[in-house]
């Protein structure tokens, strides 16, 4: 009965989540049923043998779960593009390692564990309990037998105890953690002066020898991509809706299984009184705003007009219309002011309860209860749905029975032309770009870059309408002669210039003040124009200057002590000079408060970098023999 249920329902979102949860498990692991011939030998790690068998099932499932990644845009050209067949093998010898070196350091799972393991997966479970019924569905479902599901999950508490027993010789200490959240946190303001190269352009001079020489220098800049050209044929639902004939008792049907969506959920209609609480306040501030919250509540629960408290107490944007916030439906409001909406009754009182903005106060003045629209009232929008669905259906058809009907080595416009349809022609166009005509979703331009020329793919859907794609030709990249680039050329090498002439009189600039010339007084001289960020942390862009690496290190390096870098620095087109002028330290309640999410951050940086090391050192040091090499 599960099983049918199963498949009845496999495409809906519960029955792939508890698949999913079990199938993480064997795509990790390579854990299938291999009790038949073990079949090709794929491997040796250490002398012990990976068979084919092994590798197919883990191979099949980093591909089927590609395939769902990439769902309508999937080409198994794909397979070849990502390098599933390789990663598979890799993923099996790091297991195998894994596994051996747990066996080396004396580390086992118990049958207890396992057994602890498989009662609280959430993919068992009914009502919180574990259900062995579902258990046994839900590994036929996958064609699993019990026994390796359990030696999948041996393997994976096996590899946890592993890193947790590598994790003791790599303690974090609360100083690690200070630090991390030091560099992360501590902000600095600096002064910056510009050069433009535009204040230089007219004083340039190009000399041809020179721009020659800047040429050949440069040439890979001016690098034609390799390009690509293709041909699509569209079809579009909306071109078969008029196909299509919906029957009074399709609507009647359809109306029936959909009740849900044709509710009005229940509204309910609200005031409240706001009392705001800042992110950054304090334990006592906290509860400071609780109790007067609190005050406020009995003094409503006392009889006093709630409007008029509001009016007087709340600040929250509604305060001068008595707090009404009006109707609502679930969703609408922050969960924990929700909930306790959704629970009171008309004209009661409830909180306080807090949410990320403050302390709430609520009183429900009214309840609409859900409703359900008539079959009259949602007869047209069933239809248009009806239309649309069928529409898509008739034209995915239509489009699989053209690439069915395809002959070998076909010319897709002229097979096009046989059936009375058009196909379009994009011009060439880079790999790196977008794709004329169809746009730049990258998992499209994935699926066609894996095509060679001449090939058609599978019918992928794209923005609603179905493609069948050929690449009629390609154009390998090459370096143009001067001539073909000669007016980009002439600009770049202007630019090349005014920037070079900008950044030698910012390095003079910059010895003037490093010899000691006051920064405000050498500015008004020159009639430039200094500026300052403001207080910035680390990563991302500074404030007025931009994306910056180089210079954002160099700015934390500095200090009241240095308050100049050694150089300039080049940012979009521009050179710019920095003046250290303060630094602003951490907030220690801050850290108090946050130290926990910065630890497991760290602490989840750690171990992967640990991790990552210690799996490579058992790489140098195993003997593993490649017996059936895979691409």
């Amino acid at each position: 009965m599960f099983i049918t249920l199963m498949r009845k329902h496999s495409k809906s979102i519960m029955i792939k989540v508890m698949v999913g949860l079990i199938a993480v498990v064997f795509i990790f692991w390579g854990i299938y049923s291999f009790r038949e011939s073990p079949g090709s030998k794929m491997a040796y790690v250490n002398g012990d043998l990976i068979t084919g068998q092994e590798y197919e099932a883990v191979y099949r499932d980093m591909r089927d779960a590609l395939q769902k990644q990439y769902r309508e845009y999937w080409n198994d050209n794909l397979i070849k593009v990502f390098h599933l067949r390789k990663r598979a093998l890799d993923s099996l010898i790091e297991k195998r390692l894994i596994s051996q070196e747990a066996a080396r350091l004396g580390l086992k799972i118990t049958d207890d564990e396992v057994s602890n393991a498989i009662l609280a997966h959430p993919a068992f479970q009914v009502n919180g309990e574990f259900d062995e019924g579902r258990y046994r569905s839900l590994l036929r479902y996958n064609r699993m037998e019990p026994e390796d599901f359990e030696s999948g999950i041996k393997l994976e508490l096996l590899g946890q105890k592993v890193h947790q027993f590598i994790k003791c010789f790599f303690p974090m200490t609360d100083m690690e953690v200070m630090d991390y959240y030091t560099h992360k946190k501590e902000k600095i303001n600096i002064d910056f002066v510009s050069f433009s190269p535009g204040d230089f352009k007219e004083k340039i001079e190009v000399k041809q020898d020179e721009k020659e020489a800047y040429f050949k220098e440069n040439k890979e800049r001016y690098t034609i991509p390799e390009r690509i050209k293709i041909a699509y044929l569209a079809l579009d639902p909306a071109d078969f809706v008029d196909k299509v004939a919906i029957t009074e008792e399709e609507i009647s049907d359809y109306y029936e299984l959909n009740q849900e969506g044709f509710k009005d959920p229940k509204q309910i209609k609200a005031r409240h009184i706001l009392l705001k609480v800042s992110p950054s306040a304090s334990e006592s501030e906290e509860a400071e705003a609780k109790e007067r919250a609190l005050a406020i509540l009995k003094r409503a629960r006392d009889g006093e007009d709630f409007s008029e408290l509001a009016g007087k107490y709340s600040q929250g944007p509604t305060a001068s219309k008595g707090g009404d916030l009006g109707y609502f439906t679930r969703g609408e409001m922050a969960k924990p002011f929700e909930e306790l909406a959704f629970g009171l009754q008309s004209g009661e009182l409830g909180g306080p309860v807090r949410t990320k903005f403050g302390w709430h106060i609520i009183k429900v003045d009214d309840i609409k209860d859900a409703t359900i629209k008539t079959l009259a009232d949602v007869r047209d929008q069933i239809v248009a749905t009806l239309q649309e669905d069928i529409g898509r259906d008739l034209a995915h058809e239509r489009s699989l029975s053209l690439i069915d009907q395809m002959p070998y080595d076909v010319d897709l416009a002229s097979y096009a032309a046989q059936h009375g349809l058009t196909v379009n022609e994009s011009d060439y166009f880079p790999k790196e770009g977008p794709i004329p005509g169809l746009g730049g979703d990258e998992r499209l331009k994935e699926s066609i870059l894996s095509l060679a020329k001449g090939e058609i793919g599978e019918v992928i859907e794209h923005k609603g309408k179905f493609y069948i794609i050929q690449v009629v030709d390609s154009k390998d990249s090459y370096i143009p002669k001067m001539s073909e680039v000669s007016d980009q050329l002439q600009k770049d090498f202007i630019d090349h210039l005014s920037l070079v002439a900008a950044k030698n009189e910012a390095d003079h600039y910059l010895e003037e003040l490093r010899g000691g010339a006051d920064w405000s007084e050498l500015a008004k001289r020159e009639s430039l124009k200094t500026d300052e960020t403001g207080f910035f942390a680390r990563g991302g862009s500074i404030p007025k200057i931009g994306y910056a690496p180089s210079l954002h290190e160099a700015a934390f390096s500095l200090s009241s002590q240095k308050r100049y870098p050694h150089q300039v620095f080049e940012v979009n087109e521009k050179a710019y000079i920095i003046r250290w002028l303060d630094k602003k330290g951490i907030n220690r309640e801050a850290f108090d408060r946050e130290k926990k999410s910065f630890e497991q951050a760290l602490l989840l940086s750690k171990e992967r970098r640990i991790s990552h090391a210690w799996l490579q050192s058992l790489k140098g040091k195993a003997e593993i023999k490649i017996v059936t090499p895979v691409e």
